[in-house]
């Protein structure tokens, strides 16, 4: 079984800091990633993809009590619902009143995409990470998603900084699910199907 080191795990957390673009794996099918806070980082990230570039992308933390430490607004309905969704094959949009990451929320501030993946034995490393990254599915807006190294296009591969071969991963991407009206209304709604099933989510929000 192809993993990752605790050496890949350092080598991807100083490219995020020296503004690079990785391609990586998570939990579901393989993403790019960089800093959040960059916008030239960005700028690339995007290019790479062919994204436009006002459309919004999620930030990754790699550990779920760092993502609520980073998100003190939250209500506690949201915290709740955070802590028991993630880490998981979600991307929950919620709300974002402080407005963290602007690079990563488009057109609409105040409204966040946020991912903890859930990590295997073979991706385990990557949970030394202490900082979070925006992230994008490492293929072509429109392309099938790339459960392998090889299936992320050879262009996006050869203008990347560093890429990480976790090898084969499921595929499907994650669920996207809308808790911007969670904390004041108890409801949500499921914008994309993916990774986690809408019986998963119902069970884990009961």
């Amino acid at each position: 079984m192809i993993g990752l080191t605790n050496a890949d795990a350092a080598t991807f957390s100083r490219c995020m800091a020296v503004r690079g673009v990785a391609v990586f794996p998570a939990d579901t099918v393989y993403g790019l990633a960089c800093e959040p806070d960059s916008k030239e980082a960005v700028r690339r990230l995007y290019a790479l993809k062919g994204r436009a570039p006002g459309k919004p992308a999620a930030v990754m933390f790699f550990d779920r009590d760092l993502a609520l430490a980073a998100l003190p607004e939250l209500g506690p309905r949201s915290q709740a619902a955070v802590s028991r969704l993630l880490p998981g094959g979600v991307t929950l949009l919620v709300p974002n009143p402080a407005r963290r990451f602007p690079l990563a929320c488009g057109p609409e501030p105040e409204t966040l995409g946020l991912r903890v993946p859930a990590l295997g034995d073979a991706l385990a490393a990557l949970r030394a990470m202490r900082w979070p990254v925006l992230q994008s599915s490492a293929n072509a807006a429109g392309a099938p998603d790339a459960r392998r190294v090889q299936d992320v296009p050879e262009e996006m591969r050869d203008g990347a900084d560093l890429v990480l071969d976790g090898g084969e991963l499921p595929g499907t991407p994650s669920t996207v699910l809308d808790l911007r009206r969670y904390d004041s209304e108890g409801t949500w709604e499921t914008l994309r199907l993916g990774a986690m099933s809408p019986e998963e989510i119902g069970r884990r929000l009961a």
